[in-house]
Protein backbone atom coordinates (compact mmCIF):
# COMPACT_ATOMS: atom_id res chain seq x y z
CA UNK A 1 0.00 0.00 0.00
CA UNK A 2 1.22 3.87 -0.94
CA UNK A 3 0.98 6.15 1.78
CA UNK A 4 -2.66 7.10 3.75
CA UNK A 5 -2.50 10.28 2.14
CA UNK A 6 -3.01 9.21 -1.65
CA UNK A 7 -6.40 8.26 -0.39
CA UNK A 8 -9.84 10.27 -0.28
CA UNK A 9 -10.13 10.21 3.24
CA UNK A 10 -14.23 9.78 4.18
CA UNK A 11 -14.42 12.39 6.47
CA UNK A 12 -12.01 15.40 7.38
CA UNK A 13 -12.06 16.17 11.23
CA UNK A 14 -10.22 19.77 12.51
CA UNK A 15 -9.59 20.30 15.87
CA UNK A 16 -7.37 22.97 15.63
CA UNK A 17 -7.61 25.43 18.56
CA UNK A 18 -9.09 22.59 20.23
CA UNK A 19 -6.91 21.49 23.62
CA UNK A 20 -6.75 18.36 25.09
CA UNK A 21 -8.90 15.90 25.66
CA UNK A 22 -11.24 16.96 23.08
CA UNK A 23 -9.39 16.50 20.15
CA UNK A 24 -8.87 12.97 20.71
CA UNK A 25 -12.59 12.73 22.00
CA UNK A 26 -13.55 13.69 18.66
CA UNK A 27 -11.74 11.83 16.71
CA UNK A 28 -12.71 8.26 18.40
CA UNK A 29 -16.48 9.60 17.98
CA UNK A 30 -15.79 9.81 14.06
CA UNK A 31 -14.10 6.37 14.51
CA UNK A 32 -17.01 4.64 15.33
CA UNK A 33 -18.99 6.04 13.21
CA UNK A 34 -16.93 4.69 9.99
CA UNK A 35 -17.14 1.79 8.42
CA UNK A 36 -13.85 -0.98 8.13
CA UNK A 37 -11.66 0.13 5.51
CA UNK A 38 -12.28 3.99 5.98
CA UNK A 39 -10.36 6.92 6.04
CA UNK A 40 -10.25 9.64 8.45
CA UNK A 41 -7.91 12.63 7.71
CA UNK A 42 -7.45 15.14 11.36
CA UNK A 43 -6.11 18.65 10.95
CA UNK A 44 -4.45 19.61 14.04
CA UNK A 45 -2.46 22.26 15.77
CA UNK A 46 -1.97 20.44 19.44
CA UNK A 47 1.82 18.64 19.14
CA UNK A 48 0.22 16.19 22.16
CA UNK A 49 -2.45 15.47 20.57
CA UNK A 50 -1.01 14.63 17.06
CA UNK A 51 2.34 13.14 18.48
CA UNK A 52 0.86 11.18 21.62
CA UNK A 53 -2.79 10.95 22.01
CA UNK A 54 -3.88 10.15 18.47
CA UNK A 55 -0.51 7.51 17.94
CA UNK A 56 -1.62 5.63 21.35
CA UNK A 57 -4.83 5.44 20.61
CA UNK A 58 -3.91 3.96 16.65
CA UNK A 59 -2.28 1.58 18.06
CA UNK A 60 -4.51 0.49 20.81
CA UNK A 61 -6.99 -0.21 18.35
CA UNK A 62 -4.33 -1.52 15.66
CA UNK A 63 -5.57 1.49 13.22
CA UNK A 64 -2.92 2.19 10.52
CA UNK A 65 -2.27 6.12 10.99
CA UNK A 66 0.35 8.39 8.85
CA UNK A 67 1.37 11.61 10.68
CA UNK A 68 2.29 14.30 8.43
CA UNK A 69 3.50 18.15 9.64
CA UNK A 70 3.06 20.65 7.85
CA UNK A 71 6.25 22.92 8.86
CA UNK A 72 4.85 26.14 6.77
CA UNK A 73 1.95 25.85 8.40
CA UNK A 74 2.47 24.64 12.07
CA UNK A 75 -0.18 21.94 12.01
CA UNK A 76 -0.51 18.04 11.73
CA UNK A 77 -2.27 16.13 8.71
CA UNK A 78 -3.11 13.05 10.57
CA UNK A 79 -4.32 9.92 8.46
CA UNK A 80 -5.96 7.18 10.31
CA UNK A 81 -7.50 3.79 8.40
CA UNK A 82 -10.07 2.04 9.96
CA UNK A 83 -9.23 -1.98 9.52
Amino acid sequence: MGTLKSITPAIVLDVQGLACPHPIMLVKKEMEKLPAGSLLKVLCDSAETAEDAIPRYCEKKNFVFEINKTEDNGFWEIYILKR
